[in-house]
């Protein structure tokens, strides 16, 4: 047989395994869907491996941690309900918030923390601008399966500080031509909610090169709640009435003795784009007197005058190597390139005015935010297994080098608004392994050296037109990882880690808020680095018929970052002081027999933060941990179940539902420096969407599939919509019905 390089062997393995594994667990054999392949059911029983945050094969069994792997056949369910990007991860990952159901994902966050988002290892959005669009790069109709690596990850750097998600993309699994065509049909059954998708891919393996080409057009229709009202357009981007157009391409060939190395190049364009067919309007929250029937914002057909469409708008291009012998370990090198750019609704808030205070509300303009980013990246690592011809010891080393640019300018008048930035960063790492029978030890290093520069800049009039003079802000942090688990049976695992994770904080928020004179970046307090750190436990069960996995987690960051509204303009701005994040989580399954099978996860997260930082001259010290860190920072608690039943060899029914409890938080402080006192408090009530999956499978004229959202037709207010933010008071999605047909020939 012809060698493989190991990396392009564990993409193949890791694409083959068809079933969620949680908390580092290994698959467990599964109610096999509806037109599964023998191909796709025998490799449940290899051994379960990730890529991400390793950068090389590594059993999951084998990582002191929390991972969640997501399936292919997990994705391919969520999108037979809905084709929103992050629905996926809202059902199947126990941490992860709530789905925005829009273009932008604002408050979704992985354990309240911001997760770098990668596709194929490639970062998308930039950390300069965190605008809240980076889960929305590319159609999920080419993702083979993704990793999630909860809590923070040493090992991928900048970004990583709230954990990694990973959407790693098809590969090809059969010898000769393989094509997939994929239809589908939705409607709420307005006149002007109907939306369709047209998908093709193309997968090619033929001795040693392969072959992936995958186009798409998904157009959307406006959404409806629960009570048949439009849903109002998301201030941050809907992806009602809108068309998204995407095109991947992927190659790659082994070559030298055996196939031993690999050369391999993938590009990737999407873009979706508002069809500018409504405005946002209306909508109130209850008031006794102003509003005692409170209606969630709506919108209306119309346009504004001058306003471009809302898009995002991503194209990369990645190229690796791989050598599977180089000096007795496995060598990979992969560069980088990738050009972001996002664009939001047009809004005539006070602090997008040409002039303030505004002579006449009649000169009152409406403009457009946009974000453009650019990055590029080379990360070469090599691995040692067997190291100094030690049975179970590992060596992985690297180098990560990474060149961010981004900016924000107001479109339509063409106005800096957040100055450009330019981030270099150069980080070398070590990590190594050790296997002692039932017992892996492993520990790690990381150097993080990057600088930051930030050209001079005018802030807009409402921020009262101050000159902040450029300048450049240097980050060194030092970074270790300690783990251990230990497998105790062939069924039981425990395990216990420490990792430290590295971030920057938004940099462009605080950088546009500035409103006094004879200010300069290299003075700017807020930007400084976050550095996490996170101590967890947990267990896993895995028996021939289920699994039970259980995990705690303690995330802490002396100079964090928390988010809160102004009371002025209503909108974001980002609190710098300490943060803690505890949490537990919880999830598995169990198979009856051959046609029953049920999942479930729970996860509770609570989080604290100061009402107020260290005094930069150094009159007092940080507040203690008193103010509880609301909805846009953690979701409240989420209880998740579903239940397979293969009610014919050809034949499967899903029904999933998931619940967000009640919470009602509160706390309150007094600064003795100067008597001034503080409180918060935030209630959100819950609610539970029930979805459905059918899928029936032919001979010869392919997968037939049936997806219903929200089935109940429930109406709700989604939790970040639930406290006062600017425009942001939104009703979830009603009862959406979709027809899929997906062939393959």
């Amino acid at each position: 047989m012809k060698q493989v390089p190991a990396a392009f062997g564990v993409f193949l393995l890791a694409a083959a395994v068809s079933a969620s594994v949680h908390a580092q667990q290994a698959t467990v054999a599964d109610v096999e869907p509806a037109g599964e392949s023998n191909e796709d059911r025998s490799a449940t029983d290899l051994d379960t491996v990730i890529v991400t945050g390793t950068r090389s094969p590594k059993a999951v069994d084998k990582i002191p941690g929390a991972v969640t792997l997501v399936s292919k056949e997990e994705i391919k369910h969520s999108l037979l309900i809905t084709e929103d990007a992050t629905a996926v991860l809202a059902r199947t990952v126990p941490g992860y918030a709530e789905s925005s159901q829009a273009m932008s994902n604002s408050g979704e966050t992985l354990r309240g923390r911001i997760a770098l988002r990668l596709f194929d290892g490639v970062p998308q959005g930039s950390p300069l601008r965190e605008g809240g669009r980076s889960a929305t790069f590319t159609d999920m109709g080419i993702v083979e399966r993704i990793e999630v690596i909860n809590g923070p990850s040493a090992s991928e750097g900048i970004g990583a500080a709230g954990g990694i998600i990973n959407y790693l993309s098809t590969v090809p699994r059969k010898e000769g031509n393989e094509f997939r065509l994929l239809t589908r049909y939705s409607t709420q059954f307005a006149s002007d909610s109907s939306g369709w998708k047209v998908g093709l891919n193309f997968m090619r393996k033929q001795d040693d090169y392969d072959l992936v080409v995958g186009a798409s057009v998904i157009d959307r229709g406006m959404s409806y709640d629960g009570n048949g009202r439009r849903i109002g357009m998301n201030t941050s981007g809907s992806v009602s009435d809108s068309q998204a157009d995407n095109l991947f391409i992927k190659g790659g060939i082994n070559f030298g003795e055996d196939g031993i190395q690999r050369l391999q190049a993938s590009y990737s364009r999407f873009k979706i784009e508002g069809n500018g067919d409504y405005v946002q309007t209306g909508g109130c929250r209850y008031d006794p007197v102003e509003c005692p029937v409170p209606m969630p914002i709506t919108s209306e057909r119309g346009h504004i005058f001058g306003s471009k469409a809302e898009f995002n708008n991503f194209e990369q291009f990645n190229l690796m190597y791989t050598h599977g012998d180089l000096f007795g370990g496995t060598f990979m090198i992969n560069g980088y390139w990738a050009d972001q750019a996002m664009r939001y609704l047009p809004e005539d808030g006070d602090d997008r005015q040409l002039v303030w205070p505004l002579p006449d509300e009649e000169q009152r303009i409406f403009d457009q935010s946009e974000i453009t980013s650019k990055k590029y990246g080379v990360r070469p690592s090599w691995t040692r297994s067997s190291l100094f011809d030690v049975s179970g010891l590992e060596l992985r080393v690297g180098v990560d080098y990474v060149k961010d640019e981004a900016q924000q300018r107001l479109a339509l008048t063409n106005r800096v608004w957040v100055p450009p930035m330019e981030y270099t960063s150069t980080a070398p790492y070590m990590q190594l392994s050790y296997d002692l029978g039932p017992v892996t030890l492993s520990g790690g290093y990381r150097r993080e050296d990057g600088e930051l520069h930030v050209d001079s800049y005018t802030t807009t009039p409402f921020r009262n037109s101050v000159f902040v003079q450029g300048g450049g802000v240097e980050y060194t942090e030092s970074l270790v990882n300690l783990g251990a688990i230990w497998r105790i049976t062939d069924e039981w695992s425990v395990f216990g880690s420490y990792g430290e994770g590295f971030g920057l904080p938004n940099i462009g928020i605080p950088l546009r808020n500035i409103n006094e004179p004879g200010q300069s970046v290299d003075r700017i307090r807020d930007l400084q680095a976050i550095v996490v750190d996170n101590r967890e436990f947990g267990f896993n069960w895995r028996g021939e018929k289920g699994s039970l996995s259980a995990s705690h987690y303690d995330s802490r960051s002396d100079f964090g970052t928390s988010l809160a509204v102004d009371p002025v303009t209503e909108d974001y701005i980002l609190n710098r002081a300490p943060t803690r994040i505890k949490g537990v989580e919880v999830s598995g399954d169990w198979r009856f027999n051959e046609a029953w099978k049920v999942s479930a996860l729970y996860s509770r997260i609570r989080g604290k933060t100061s009402f107020w930082n260290a005094d930069s001259e150094g009159r007092y010290p940080a507040g203690g941990l008193t103010k509880p860190m609301g909805v846009s920072d953690i979701n409240p608690d989420k209880i998740s179940a579903s239940v397979v039943w293969k009610f014919i060899p050809n034949g499967d029914i899903t029904l999933g539902a998931t619940k967000l409890l009640d919470r009602s938080i509160s706390g309150s402080d007094v600064r003795e420096f100067d008597g001034a006192e503080y409180e918060y408090s935030e209630r959100t009530h819950g609610y539970t969407l029930v979805d459905l999956g059918v899928n029936y499978q032919t001979e010869k004229y392919g997968r037939f599939s049936l997806g219903i959202e929200n089935l109940t037709d429930k109406q709700y207010i989604l939790s970040w919509s639930q406290v006062d933010f600017y425009k942001n008071y939104f009703a979830g999605r009603g009862r959406m019905i979709s027809f899929t047909h997906e062939l393959t020939f």
